[in-house]
């Protein structure tokens, strides 16, 4: 059975790809959603099998999510869109496959015959990626939303999750410290935090051999031993 989640901000064009999914005994959908924020959490949450994923979406595309999810539980992903100028760029980054709207009935069997010949979840796939993230998408007080990347000072491990502290709103985001490392410019300076150098003031140096750096809103965050001499290479310290 492959377990299949929806994503698309066009509610006629999920339905219709819905009622042609429904035919299928082997093929379940186990959620629908309108936007990238709202398929985030569901997708770390429920691990489905495949992804059939809108492109151009507002705030967060199609292209986008994908290159924030996990890369060591990336899903397949088969792009339904209705331009074809996405194609190649898709194709590029080794999508499992491209649908174009409206939806050919033998096209998209074809591609559900891949899907069953695949022997597991990732075994044929290849990273998707794509330049760093624009944004953060953060969950808090009942809400969700995103934060632009120039206004989050530093990120925080915790129990309940990655802390990210923000100039003016902070929150909490689904994305590991290991996939925000790689998709955004911030700097590694603990093994729980993670700074923007473009918002440090200074760096204090202290008697252990560890330091910890000042935001321009005098945050202070630790930095341990083994991550101070990189981080004063990027700040270009001698």
């Amino acid at each position: 059975m492959l377990r299949a989640i929806l994503i698309d901000d066009e509610q006629l064009a999920r339905e219709e790809l819905l009622l042609l999914l429904d035919k299928e005994d082997d093929i379940e959908v186990i959620a629908q959603c309108s936007n990238a924020l709202e398929a985030i959490p569901l997708i770390n949450r429920l691990q489905p099998d495949v992804l059939f994923l809108d492109i151009q979406m507002p705030k967060i595309s199609g292209l986008e999510l994908v290159a924030i999810l996990d890369p060591d539980s990336m899903p397949y992903v088969v792009f339904v869109t209705a331009y074809d100028e996405y194609a190649v760029r898709a194709f590029e980054e080794h999508a499992f496959d491209y649908l174009l709207k409206p939806l050919d009935n033998q096209r998209l069997a074809k591609t559900l015959n891949r899907l069953r010949r695949a022997t597991s979840v990732n075994k044929n796939v290849q990273l998707i990626t794509e330049p760093q993230l624009r944004h953060i998408p953060c969950h808090g007080h009942n809400r969700i939303f995103l934060l632009k990347i120039e206004e989050v000072e530093y990120l925080c491990s915790e129990l309940s999750g990655v802390h990210v502290v923000g100039l003016n709103q902070s929150g909490y985001t689904q994305l590991s410290l290991k996939t925000l490392e790689e998709k955004t410019p911030f700097v590694r300076c603990h093994r729980q935090y993670m700074v923007n150098t473009e918002l440090l003031q200074e760096i204090q140096l202290m008697d252990n051999g560890g330091a910890e750096v000042i935001t321009h809103t005098g945050k202070h965050i630790p930095v341990s031993r083994r991550y101070l001499k990189s981080l004063k290479e990027k700040l270009g310290i001698a």
